[in-house]
């Protein structure tokens, strides 16, 4: 089975420029506002979002907070970024982002599947019931933040 097939896709087309949305993507300080699950931002590393940069996070909520990192494996500005969350004791995800531009839109397509610890034991289909709704969430808020972010010039 390849990859491709393994990972769990959503996709959103979003009413704002695929500059607009890199610009979220690439402020790491905004990644808690948009990612489902991480609570805080306890450091972002300089460079952000170049590969091996690495946002410090922590998962859940008070007073019940882990506290791990999210790394950048690949990454092409403005079109695609590739990162290994870390959440453990859960585990590890590789996640994908790719920004195809639409007529002054951008569709975002998000893959994600678990990819180390005991999150990929986990048979697919739950993982998927996991997953895809929390993922559509977050690219609800990545719109709603693109969308209402002015323009650079």
């Amino acid at each position: 089975m390849s990859t491709e097939m393994a990972t769990i896709r959503v996709e959103r087309v979003i009413n704002a420029s695929r500059e607009q949305v890199w610009s979220v993507l690439a402020d790491g300080w905004a990644y808690a506002n948009w990612v489902v699950g991480a609570s805080a931002i306890r450091d972002v590393e300089a460079g952000w979002p170049a590969v091996g940069a690495q946002i410090h996070h922590s998962v859940g909520a008070w007073p019940v907070l882990l506290s791990d990192s999210t790394s950048v494996l690949e990454c092409e500005p403005q079109t695609s970024l590739t990162m290994q969350a870390r959440g453990w004791p859960l585990g590890e995800a590789t996640i994908s982002l790719t920004l195809e531009p639409l007529d002054g839109r951008t569709r975002v397509t998000m893959t994600e599947d678990a990819t180390r610890g005991p999150g990929r034991f986990v048979p697919r289909p739950l993982r998927q019931a996991a997953i895809v709704p929390r993922n559509r969430e977050s690219l609800r808020r990545l719109s709603l933040i693109a969308e209402n972010r002015a323009p650079r010039d």
